[in-house]
């Protein structure tokens, strides 16, 4: 039996500074792709491998006309300014639901509010510093770019944004409400819920080392490509040695009878 998934839903709205009327504006092949930044460090690019892989069965699930996008490290464009990199930020991770990975037949470059008008679900910061940038409400004027804080709440209104800091082992997720940034409290599991998603985000150490991950709304671990494959391979060795003990014991079995004069092939 075929079941009809129900398309998620925020309660975000259409980005500000989009034109009323139809005019020539750039799209994701002619803004650039980057600002020039570094990465700040090497866990950056392992660490949304891990969110992507975990995630995307669930999203699977979600999503099964295949119509979502995750971006790492992509820009978000929200205002057109030049030069066009003022009027973007690119997070280090961020989901948008029913809207296709493929525009004009190709992967996107960067993710264009004004051709788009749907606002990411969720967008996740690794903090690299103090985490001042992350957490800047400065608002934007014709000089200075506009704060992450202040253009994840007020100008692309995504409904959930994390802060992660690997740094100092923390983790912080605020939830849009009415307009504005409320900060989420963890659960008795020490994590934050992602309702529209039905996941939860938390830290899990590893080898010292923590990590953004996701859990299901009972708790349990959402793994790793990787590491369901390794899972996979564990339960076949399982089986596999349970196979042969069971021939093992019927050999024994079957050499105890013929020592007793009885052929085990006649039973």
């Amino acid at each position: 039996m075929q079941t009809t998934q129900t398309p998620i839903k925020t309660n975000a709205s259409p980005p500000p500074n989009i034109p009323s009327t139809p005019i020539n504006i750039p799209d994701h092949k002619q803004l650039p792709e980057s600002d020039g930044t570094f990465v700040k460090n090497f866990q950056e690019h392992p660490q949304s491998i891990v969110l992507t892989s975990s995630i995307t069965p669930i999203l699977e699930k979600l999503h099964p006309d295949g119509r979502y996008c995750i971006g790492q490290d992509s820009g978000i464009y929200w205002r057109l300014i030049e030069p066009p990199e003022k009027g973007a930020e690119a997070p280090d991770w961020f989901y948008v639901p029913n809207v296709s990975p493929l525009l004009d037949g190709e992967y996107r470059r960067s993710y264009v509010l004004w051709k788009e008008f749907v606002a990411p679900l969720i967008a996740i910061e690794f903090v690299s510093g103090n985490g001042d940038e992350e957490r800047d409400t400065t608002p934007p004027s014709e000089t200075d770019k506009a704060g992450k804080f202040w253009v994840y709440e007020q100008a692309i209104r995504i409904p959930f944004y994390a802060i992660f800091d690997t740094w100092r082992d923390s983790l912080e997720v605020y939830h849009l409400v009415d307009g504005r940034y409320i900060k989420v409290q963890p659960n008795d599991r020490g994590h934050f819920a992602i309702a529209p998603m039905g996941v939860e985000l938390g830290l899990k150490l590893e080898n010292g080392v923590s990590w953004l991950r996701w859990w299901d709304e009972s708790g349990n671990l959402l793994l790793t490509g990787d590491e369901r494959a390794a899972q996979a391979e564990a339960i076949a060795d399982q089986q596999r040695t349970i196979a042969d003990q069971e021939r093992q014991q019927k050999e024994k079995l079957a050499n105890y009878l013929r020592s007793i004069g009885v052929d085990p092939d006649a039973i």
